[in-house]
């Protein structure tokens, strides 16, 4: 189990993996707040899960329930530097079902509900889950023990 938990948390990047978790971390969980609390302008379980539903995502309830929690609790992750590479898999996997589901069909540009917004949070998950969380986290400790 120790040898698990030591290849989850491993990490052999600098510093670079932590200036870019900290903020994107930040801005995941501002949209999970969104989904989850209607934090930020957003519509929270019920709203987010009857818009979810109204686009074939269903259960919409549940649906928003995934999607929030991927994003707020996954960008937790990334923010304390804690399990990284399980949570930019997550967050990276979310990100597709968004491309695919929502903005794909919109384009590339954001003014257009475009993809390129989810793109990035793909992109940068996708480096994080082979980088791991770098040199100031809490798995770079515990990969240390």
């Amino acid at each position: 189990m120790a040898s698990f938990i030591q290849k989850m948390t491993n990490t052999t990047s600098g510093v670079a993996s932590t200036i870019l978790r900290i903020p994107v971390g930040l801005i995941l969980m501002a949209h999970g707040a969104q989904k989850l609390f209607g934090s930020f302008g957003g519509y929270g379980l019920e709203g987010t899960g009857q818009w979810m539903a109204s686009i074939g995502l269903e259960p919409g309830y549940l649906m928003a329930l995934l999607a929030g929690s991927a994003e707020f609790f996954g960008g937790l992750a990334l923010v304390i530097g804690l399990l990284v590479r399980p949570a930019a898999a997550v967050v990276a996997f979310t990100m597709l079902i968004a491309i695919f589901s929502v903005h794909f069909s919109n384009g590339l540009f954001m003014a257009n509900n475009g993809y390129e917004y989810a793109l990035t949070l793909l992109v940068i998950a996708v480096s994080l889950l082979f980088s791991g969380a770098g040199a100031l986290s809490v798995d770079k400790t515990i990969s240390a023990k």
